[in-house]
């Protein structure tokens, strides 16, 4: 399935929906149609568990061509949001897990050109989440380096404590994607909260595609331009840590709860790391997507 939190107007609230051709679906709609209770977030999915992700996915498929009253409507006529647009929190963000963007990070961010031995873990806060479509504000007060990192985010289903790497995946509810917007110039320290988690810089989505629909998350094509041009392009069997391994690891010392969110890392081609070094600016234009999940596309203006 593909999940989406959708918006019907500008003073409506959010609600849970799934993407079907060129509809999306209202979750809870369709549910009630069938006098079955389903939630109208997608958190509360999450929280519900793989039984509420069957019977969803069961009453899509026995409805389809044939949606209730008032349970559908054209995509095009509705704004989507970020799949999560508040998580609970932090959203746990792993750098330098693509040995490409090791070696550029060494040459221009001053950081270790040896491989990570374990991951490097940061966090972006939930105010930094927008949605597809969403502007990205650009703070001169703040940065004059504003770069760009196209990433796999992971969504998890359950709670995963001291989990085994062998069986981290069934911990997985779905896979969006996020660009991981970053102040290079706002590193404190050797800290990187202040340059990767202004408001903003989290845009997620277009939608959540379930597990079961991403057999190997390890072979999936992302990319990444700027206005039209070809900044990033590479595909995920190229991390160093991957997915199984970031949730065994982080979950050995933080409980990943239902609804956590890690952004898996970027690959080579960030601004940084080019020569000369490239920024972003108010007007310029970022798509970034990953194959099989979807694409944003986002406009740099100035607050």
């Amino acid at each position: 399935m593909r999940l989406v939190t959708y918006r019907s107007g500008p003073a409506a609230a959010g609600r849970l929906g799934a993407l079907v051709g060129d509809l999306v679906i209202d979750i809870e709609a369709l549910g009630a149609a069938y006098e079955i209770e389903l939630p109208s977030d997608m958190l509360s999915l999450i929280d519900l568990g793989p039984a509420a992700l069957d019977t969803t996915r069961k009453l899509l498929e026995d409805a389809e061509d044939d949606w209730p009253v008032g349970a559908a409507f054209y995509a095009s006529n509705v704004k989507l949001l970020a799949p999560i647009p508040r998580p609970r929190k932090n959203i746990f963000g792993i750098g330098l897990n693509y040995v490409e963007h090791v070696a550029e990070s060494a040459r221009s961010l001053d950081t270790s050109k040896d491989l990570p031995k374990q991951p490097v873990i940061f966090s972006k806060p939930p105010t930094a989440v927008c949605g597809p479509g969403d502007s990205i504000e650009h703070n001169a007060k703040l940065t004059q380096q504003l770069d760009w990192e196209v990433e796999l985010a992971v969504v998890m289903g359950r709670k995963a404590k001291r989990v085994e790497e062998a069986d981290a995946l069934n911990y997985v509810f779905g896979y969006t994607v996020l660009i991981d917007f970053s102040a290079r110039d706002c590193r404190r320290a050797g800290q990187w909260i202040v340059s990767k988690g202004q408001d903003t810089y989290a845009p997620m989505g277009p939608c959540i595609v379930t597990a079961d629909e991403v057999p190997n998350p390890h072979d999936l094509d992302l990319w990444l331009t700027v206005n039209g041009v070809t900044k990033q392009s590479s595909n995920t069997k190229h991390m160093l840590f991957k997915v199984p391994t970031l949730i065994s690891d982080i979950s050995q010392g933080m409980s990943l709860e239902p609804g956590d969110i890690i952004a898996t890392g970027t690959p080579d081609g960030v601004g940084a790391g080019r020569s000369p070094q490239e920024w972003l600016w108010p007007g310029d234009v970022v798509e970034a997507g990953v194959d099989g999940i979807g694409k944003l596309r986002h406009s740099i203006i100035a607050v």
